[in-house]
């Protein structure tokens, strides 16, 4: 694969497990009973962004080398084309 291809990929499984990520551990300022007046009841109070996107980096970084692996592993690369 060239680098162009690994790093559209990486960004394509980035995006996705951010959006898989975003919504744990959120409580909305609804349930913290601190609505903020101007906003929505069902806004995050904290939202952590930084932590969901280091934590979805991780993540995207695991399953593009492991998509690697796999479309390079000779075992593999066989068994797909029996």
């Amino acid at each position: 694969m060239q680098i162009g291809s690994i790093i559209a990929v990486f960004f394509v499984i980035w995006w996705l497990t951010f959006v898989a990520v975003l919504p744990i551990g959120n409580r909305s300022q609804h349930e913290a009973g601190e609505v903020v007046a101007g906003t929505e009841p069902g806004a995050p109070v904290t939202p952590r962004l930084l932590r969901k996107a280091l934590i979805a980096t991780g993540l995207a970084v695991a399953l593009t080398a492991l998509l690697l692996w796999g479309l390079t592993n000779e075992t593999l690369h066989h068994y797909w084309n029996r």
